[in-house]
């Protein structure tokens, strides 16, 4: 499968995406970047796939290509890449998928082999652990209903594993996957899949179970730690006699260095009898685990980037900028000098008063309720703040202590009100520093009686600590006792 991003510079609209170039191509299908366009500015990038023209117009093919996203949408694990959408329009039905940035196995190996450096051999267990755990999801996913929908990939191969730049390999591609209720059959004496890593019983035509997969997903780990092809012919009834009858062998026969206890894993999954193999993926994958060997996410992060980097930087750099000049615009918000702003139902609308409208008068009632409120708390603030003042005013100094030269600072209140700003407050007056009195001044006068309505016979006092109370909505009443 071809990969890369090309014709990405002009987009088509399918429904509430925008389709980009191609990223890869295959037999039946592209992929193509996408851009997915909702409301308040919200986009994804995903990647849509997309069946060829002369496949777009037979009723299998289409049939078929619901089947995969009906089915992929059921299989829900990190190792499998997800479905989210299906759009048709114009004759054409387009699959929406996550976009995962990285490459395919296929092409990892590639570039190993160009670059003459053998992937380090637990690093491929941890890739064939990773797609096992994904084939056991989709052989264990079920119907809405509940109903084991008993889903056999069939086409496990190194084009269809994708390796993430975050260390995660992923299983793509259920385009010819068997499953109970699928609407697609295969024609009598169809095989479908690929011979080089196909089951023998799937050759036959037998009954396909999931010991397929767990064959395809073997011949995947073999070709991997050796960097060849394990069958290989010059046409397909040559290759499938190999896959057949030809014998063998132990990876470590190819490649020395390779660690013992992997041959047995591999070869388990090889046998030809699936009697004899793992009777799950999972099993596969728990015995490689068991090995002790595998990697960390990082490391096979590391491999991807050493392989592929500037293939990966141009593609970032491509799609950072589809995403750049595809994304909508928001438009940038200021603080107002005017209060009066409207806001829409759409965020993208958003539309600022000038300073100079005046806000719509509020209702007669509201405008009393807020009067009231402000005049009382003003009146409290200015009670505590006097209070304050009075109690915790500073006993005069001895005349011995008490500056000649400089009059003594007014005590400052405890608590600042807005409110109480609002009243005229004299300065005090300024005189010259001969005019001070050399002598103690009085001694304060007796605080004023607090302004509290005397009760009337009868009635218990009120209590004015605090001199207001909280109604069953959440406001502040004030006592009228106690202002």
């Amino acid at each position: 499968m071809a990969s890369g991003i090309t014709g990405s510079s002009s987009a088509r609209p399918i429904g509430r995406y925008l389709l980009f170039g191609e990223i890869a191509s295959g037999g039946m299908a592209t992929v193509h970047l996408g851009r997915l366009s909702g409301p308040a500015g919200f986009s994804r990038t995903v990647a849509v796939k997309r069946l060829h023209a002369q496949y777009a117009k037979d009723a299998d093919f289409r049939s078929m290509f619901l089947d995969e996203a009906r089915l992929a949408a059921r299989i829900r694990h990190p190792n499998v890449v997800p479905t989210l959408d299906i759009v048709e329009t114009d004759g054409e039905i387009f699959l929406v998928m996550e976009y995962v940035q990285g490459a395919s196995l296929s092409r990892l190996l590639r570039a190993a082999i160009t670059a003459q450096e053998l992937p380090d051999p637990w690093l491929v267990a941890t890739i064939v652990s990773g797609v096992l755990h994904g084939l056991h999801a989709a052989h264990e996913a079920r119907s809405e209903q509940g109903e084991a929908l008993e889903i056999v990939h069939r086409d496990v191969s190194p084009q269809n594993v994708l390796v993430g730049i975050d260390g995660t390999p992923r299983l793509l591609d259920f385009g010819v996957a068997k499953a109970v209720g699928r609407l697609q059959t295969t024609r009598e004496g169809q095989v479908k899949g690929k011979f080089a890593y196909m089951a023998p019983e799937q050759i036959y035509g037998r009954g396909v179970t999931r010991q397929a997969d767990v064959w395809a997903a073997a011949v995947v780990g073999w070709e991997a730690l050796t960097a060849t092809r394990l069958f290989k012919a010059d046409n397909d009834a040559a290759l499938v006699h190999s896959v057949l009858h030809d014998p063998i062998a132990k990876p470590s026969e190819i490649v020395p260095d390779l660690p013992r206890e992997l041959d047995a894993v591999i070869l388990r999954g090889l046998e030809r009898d699936p009697i004899k193999r793992y009777a799950t993926a999972r099993d596969m994958a728990l015995e490689l685990e068991r090995l002790g060997g595998i990697a960390p996410a990082s490391e096979v992060a590391r491999w991807v980037d050493s392989l592929v980097h500037t293939e990966i930087a141009e593609r970032q750099s491509r799609i950072a900028e589809i995403e750049r000049t595809s994304s909508p615009e928001l438009p940038s918000l200021s603080l107002p000098v005017s209060l009066d702003t409207k806001v829409h139902s759409d965020v993208s609308s958003i539309a600022v008063a000038p300073a100079q409208s005046l806000p719509p008068r509020p209702p007669r009632g509201r405008l009393a309720v807020a009067a009231g409120l402000f005049i009382g708390g003003a009146l409290v603030a200015l009670t505590i703040a006097l209070l304050l003042t009075r109690d915790h005013a500073p006993p005069p100094a001895p005349a011995a202590m008490r500056p000649s030269a400089t009059p003594s600072a007014a005590p400052t209140p405890s608590i600042v009100s807005i409110a109480a700003t609002d009243l005229p407050i004299a300065p005090p007056p300024s005189l010259p520093v001969s005019a001070l009195p050399t002598v103690p001044p009085p001694a304060a006068p007796a605080p004023p009686p607090r302004r509290h309505a005397a009760p009337t016979p009868g009635e218990p006092a009120v209590n004015c600590d605090p001199p207001y109370w909280i109604d069953s909505d959440g406001h502040t009443r004030y006592k009228p006792a106690c202002l």
